[in-house]
């Protein structure tokens, strides 16, 4: 897939991430955690169909580490 640069772009703070996994549950087809629960961005430019879903999780977020660019 081929990215739109009038669409969103994400970005995570893998440092302050504290595990609670809400990204996961919220935006499966664009986060992820790894074997210590740390956030993974699986990509940096979600489909225009993951929008609602990632807005959702940026805001869920606990330690706010996700950013979302429109």
């Amino acid at each position: 897939m081929r990215w739109d640069p009038g669409g969103m772009h994400v970005s995570v703070d893998k440092d302050l991430c504290i595990g609670a996994g809400q990204c996961v549950v919220t935006a499966p087809d664009v986060f992820d955690q790894d074997d210590d629960g740390i956030v993974e961005l699986l990509t940096e430019h979600p489909a225009e169909t993951d929008r609602d879903a990632v807005k959702e999780a940026e805001h869920v977020c606990p330690a706010r580490v996700i950013a979302v660019e429109d």
